[in-house]
């Protein structure tokens, strides 16, 4: 939409610039005008890795822009707050010259050329300046979103490679020693039964004892890596809000917690985080823990979206939030604890679960 925006510049052009041409001047006019539109079309619409056809393409939208001032005067200044705005763009390093020299030349132009009995366009100067100023805020913000994906993108790649290195050493230092017992100890009772000694079956006994020991030990590290932990989650978010730009404020030990309250509280962290990322608009977070509760609390705008449905029945609790907040309130219900979700004092958003008491209580 914004590019499309940009059009009315040269739509303003084309209209005010009978009043300094007509006849074949006025058809110049009007086809500089076109073809400055036609290489800008090109120019919102081509997507290529090569930055020189873009800068090509502003160099002749600049070219066409200076052409244009015989016919159009400084009306044509309009066709510069676009030249302006894209080179703020292609040139980030020298945007702030740019966007000062596109912003003086209507004011010292008009009065400069003696024919145009002109004094300074002010308005044209405003225009230059502030599209300008609105296009590098907009590609800032495009840079920084493109940043913040690609970065998300790495750490899941990072984490997806730690997790599978992860899983085929535990799977080594497991299954290693005990299947190489269990060739050795096969190997010696086949030889055992070729001889036909008796200690043939305490060694087939002792091989089916490895192998149910090491089927034992395949499922609690399965078991393992599906359950969720509040270290690794506690890591995992300090990553994920590195990757956001957010402040993180997050405790390093999990001690103080009951271990059979850990993966609860993994819950609660994964759901609190990835909130206050999709939602807070937030510069800081900060979890809490202790014995009974964890508290997360940012300094966000962001208020997590009410689900649709019908009002809850009386005595049971309000339902607030997405499916993801809703999940872990009936996982924290089914611990006995509460949840307290809302806005913070003096402002932000701040989720809470205790194992205090029973029931739920709402902000």
């Amino acid at each position: 939409m914004l590019s499309l925006g940009m059009l009315v510049y040269p739509i303003i052009t084309a209209g005010l610039l009978g009043q300094y041409s007509t006849g074949d001047r006025a058809l110049a006019g009007y086809l500089i005008v076109a073809a400055f539109c036609a290489c800008y079309l090109l120019e919102a619409v081509t997507v290529t890795e090569h930055p020189w056809f873009h800068r090509c393409l502003l160099g002749a939208m600049t070219a066409l822009f200076v052409a244009e001032l015989p016919f159009a005067r400084e009306f044509a200044f309009f066709l510069a707050a676009v030249t302006v705005s894209l080179a703020t763009i292609f040139f980030q390093r020298y945007a702030v010259p740019v966007v000062a020299a596109g912003t003086l030349a209507p004011l010292v132009v008009p009065p400069l050329v003696p024919s145009w009995h002109s004094g300074p366009a002010t308005f044209e100067a405003l225009a230059v300046l502030f599209t300008a100023l609105t296009v590098h805020a907009f590609a800032q913000t495009a840079a920084t979103n493109l940043a913040l994906v690609e970065a998300r993108a790495e750490v899941a790649r990072l984490a997806s490679e730690a997790e599978r290195n992860r899983i085929a050493r535990d799977l080594h230092d497991l299954l290693g020693h005990s299947l190489t017992v269990i060739t050795v100890k096969s190997a010696l009772a086949r030889r055992l039964a070729a001889a036909g000694s008796s200690r043939a079956l305490d060694e087939i006994t002792a091989v089916e004892e490895l192998g149910r020991q090491a089927l034992a030990d395949v499922r609690a590290a399965v078991t393992g890596y599906r359950e969720v932990n509040l270290a690794g989650e506690l890591a995992r978010g300090r990553e994920l809000l590195r990757a956001a730009g957010i402040v993180a404020d997050l405790p390093t030990a999990t001690d103080m917690v009951d271990a059979e309250h850990r993966e609860l509280f993994g819950w609660v962290v994964r759901e609190g985080l990835t909130n206050v990322v999709r939602h807070a608009n937030a510069s800081r977070c900060t979890i809490t823990l202790s014995a009974e509760h964890v508290e997360i609390r940012d300094d966000g705008v962001g208020a997590v979206p009410r689900a649709a449905g019908p009002a809850a029945p009386a005595g049971r609790p309000a339902r607030v939030g997405g499916n993801g907040l809703t999940g872990l309130r009936e996982r924290v219900a089914a611990a006995g604890g509460s949840v307290e979700a809302g806005p913070a004092d003096p402002g932000g958003w701040r989720l809470r679960v205790s194992l205090a008491g029973m029931g739920m209580t709402s902000a």
